[in-house]
């Protein structure tokens, strides 16, 4: 089994003490998204658990304690973007902050096991193509033996993106802006000796060296592990999405970046209350389990 902590939200930069806490625990409460009373109850023995993936816009609550992972294989999918607080307002800066933790993450587990994801790749009148490439490029040099991988995917329409339209002021993204950053990407990656990939993505890229991906990575989970994984494709993902399956542990509405494009945070007050009701003993992320609640243990 493979956890994913986690698409919903960002567990190392919000809630490491509760994951944590989990692990020592050896289970975890999750609440189904489209069933709020049914609960799965996960067991979290290092013998049950082929690897974790960690997804964060900033692991630096979590670096200090990865001791705490050794029974565990894992790795991280990264998220570095070159938005300011218009866009992303809970994120620290870039540069005096997040990058600095992407090579000091690397130095502790790895460069195979931080991934960079440059995504979602989105325009307007501030973020323009240049802009991108001048950015990818700034940031692939800073991150230049920390990692090996990047993935990359441009903005989709979800209820965050269409609810701050305003703000966010976007410019389509056709066939022509996809070639011309594919392209510059291309050469600035392999300069840097990063292997491209896209993630969840229709448009084909291979053209440019840029092959459809995966995050959640069978082929690298095997590699890490030196044993072979007897895993399916996740059928919950978008047709586009390569990853394999796995067991999400987050709850939506529930981070605190509150990055205006983002699809697991698509009401702000209700992310708010939500992390409000975060208590890091509990099973559960977010609240308590309740009357009329059915607890159940989730399978392999």
């Amino acid at each position: 089994m493979i956890i994913s902590a986690s698409r919903r939200t960002d567990i190392p930069a919000f809630y490491s003490q509760w994951f944590l806490n989990r692990i020592r625990e050896g289970f975890v409460l999750v609440r189904n998204p489209m069933n709020y009373h049914q609960i799965s109850r996960i067991d979290l023995s290092p013998e049950l658990i082929d690897g974790i993936v960690f997804w964060t816009k900033n692991p630096l609550p979590m670096l200090g304690r990865l001791n705490e992972l050794t029974d565990y294989m894992y790795y991280f999918q990264f998220t570095v973007t070159p938005y300011d607080t218009d866009i992303e307002p809970g994120v620290p800066s870039k540069k005096e902050v997040i990058l600095p933790a992407f090579r000091a993450l690397s130095k502790a587990i790895g460069p195979e096991r931080v991934i960079w994801r440059y995504d979602p790749i989105l325009l307007n009148h501030r973020y323009t193509i240049s802009r991108h490439i001048e950015a990818f490029s700034s940031m692939a040099q800073a991150l230049h033996g920390y990692t090996q991988k990047c993935m990359i995917s441009f903005v989709d329409s979800y209820r965050n993106t269409r609810r701050h339209k305003n703000t966010l002021s976007l410019e389509p993204i056709g066939p022509d802006e996809m070639a011309a950053i594919a392209q510059s990407f291309s050469s600035i990656a392999q300069k840097y000796h990063i292997a491209l990939a896209t993630c969840a993505e229709d448009a084909d890229l291979t053209v440019w060296g840029i092959p459809h991906g995966c995050c959640i990575d069978r082929t690298l989970f095997e590699k890490l592990l030196g044993r072979s994984l007897r895993l399916k494709k996740d059928p919950h993902q978008r047709g586009a999405c390569g990853c394999a399956a796995s067991v999400d542990i987050g709850v939506y509405n529930s981070c605190r970046h509150l990055c205006r494009y983002c699809y697991a945070n698509y009401n702000e007050p209700l992310a708010s209350q939500n992390a409000s009701l975060h208590n890091p003993d509990a099973p559960l992320l977010i609240g308590t389990v309740r009357d009329g609640d059915r607890v159940y243990e989730r399978k392999r």
